[in-house]
């Protein structure tokens, strides 16, 4: 590329081809350690300041990464394409034109791209696997893309319809987690405003009641404390220390509270209180992921 003097924009592109091309035809016979050892060698190039062999890693990473995913079910595509877009309106122009049969898509960069035709419920429960696979871990190493998957599965529950009450939305337990509930419950009791965002805010950053517990990870499944709280203040049920409270099961769990209050018309706690709980949620969980 030297020798055929190529101005900047166009070496990439030439890389990005040549790259395709390349990786087109072997990508079913790589190793499962080569994206691994990509990550590797662009953290050195990071490390060394080499800016042009980091930028061409990464294009030859992307590139990988974006085969693997054509080879991917429709809806498994379309939470990774959602992920990648920061724009709230823009993900909701994509699962409409999703769930219209697909087509094509302009990015939040300008960039057009072809999308597969996908069924909003699948989409939601893809993401809602992922993140019950990483919240069910006693550390979460990425929370920026927790916080993407949370969005998407709450964007495309809501874009099905059904609302609170939609039955594809139920994710199947009868019993509520008690690290939420015992969190849920401190909230409630307190009016919204600037103190309660703060304490919703601190527990998706993984502070207080969301902290991972780290001393205890590798901890055996019947380890107990000392001094179990439950909800409201009760000894814990279970006997065993909650797990930390976790931004996806939380939601879930408002979303349970508040399901039941319009299904039953129960009177106590206030539905508007809870809304205001999932909106402010939803609203950090933005912040957080973009």
């Amino acid at each position: 590329m030297e020798d055929m003097e190529m101005d900047g924009s166009f070496e990439s592109l030439a890389v990005e081809l040549i790259a395709q091309g390349v990786i087109g035809k072997r990508v079913d016979e790589m190793e499962s350690g080569f994206l691994m050892a990509l990550d590797y060698m662009i953290q050195l190039a990071e490390k060394d300041s080499d800016n042009e062999r980091k930028s061409l890693l990464e294009v030859v990473k992307q590139t990988v990464l974006d085969h693997l995913t054509k080879k991917c079910p429709p809806h498994v595509q379309v939470v990774g394409l959602l992920c990648q877009t920061e724009k709230k309106d823009s993900r909701h122009e994509l699962l409409r034109r999703v769930a219209a049969g697909g087509g094509v898509f302009k990015n939040d960069k300008g960039l057009k791209c072809q999308i597969p035709g996908a069924n909003l419920n699948d989409i939601a429960n893809q993401a809602d696997d992922l993140l019950e696979s990483m919240e069910s871990r006693p550390t979460i190493p990425d929370r920026k893309l927790l916080a993407r998957l949370v969005i998407v599965r709450e964007e495309a529950r809501n874009m099905m319809g059904g609302g609170l009450l939609d039955e594809r939305n139920d994710r199947g337990f009868t019993t509520l987690p008690e690290a939420e509930v015992n969190f849920l419950s401190k909230l409630v009791a307190l009016k919204p405003g600037k103190a309660l965002e703060r304490m919703i805010k601190d527990v998706m950053q993984g502070k207080a009641e969301g902290a991972d517990n780290i001393e205890n990870a590798n901890a055996g499944p019947d380890s107990k404390l000392d001094h179990l709280t439950g909800i409201s203040g009760r000894g814990s049920v279970t006997g065993l220390k909650p797990r930390p409270v976790r931004p996806g099961m939380f939601l879930e769990t408002v979303s349970k509270v508040l399901g039941g209050i319009y299904a039953n018309n129960t009177s106590g706690i206030t539905a508007q209180h809870l809304e205001w709980v999932h909106q402010t949620t939803l609203k950090i969980l933005q912040e957080m992921a973009f």
